[in-house]
């Protein structure tokens, strides 16, 4: 069993948010497989806390935008703003400072499980306009 589509919506909107407020390393892992409580995790870093704030409240922003409004039914860190956890059910999102993300590792912890490809717009609009 993968990833259902609802859940891939949600986690390629908010991937996109956060590449839009330039978080690093995206990646979004399909656990599915693994785990009953979420279908999808998206990970994704920033340098600094003010950062990790913005790229969360652009995820939150994109996703109650979307035409089946979702929001989290769960958010955990925001005050700290090192980790922030938002939980959509079907996508779970992990907004870290870098060195949360080296310390906790959650790429390895779950590197047996299948990636869902993401590309940010962005960059593919860029290519497109350099090929020109």
């Amino acid at each position: 069993m993968t990833a259902s589509d609802r859940a891939r919506e949600l986690a390629t909107a908010a991937a996109q948010a956060a590449a839009d407020k330039k978080a690093q390393d995206i990646v979004i892992i399909d656990v599915a497989d693994q785990l009953v409580i979420t279908d999808a995790f998206l990970l994704a870093s920033a340098p600094n806390e003010r950062q990790v704030t913005a790229i969360v409240d652009a995820i939150e922003e994109a996703l109650v935008g979307l035409p089946e409004k979702a929001k989290p039914v769960r958010r955990e860190g925001e005050r700290a703003g090192r980790w922030v956890l938002l939980d959509y059910v079907d996508l779970v999102v992990h907004v870290q400072h870098t060195e949360e993300r080296e310390f906790y590792a959650l790429d390895r912890l779950w590197k047996d499980c299948p990636t869902i490809p993401f590309v940010d717009r962005d960059l593919v609009e860029a290519e497109a306009g350099a090929a020109e």
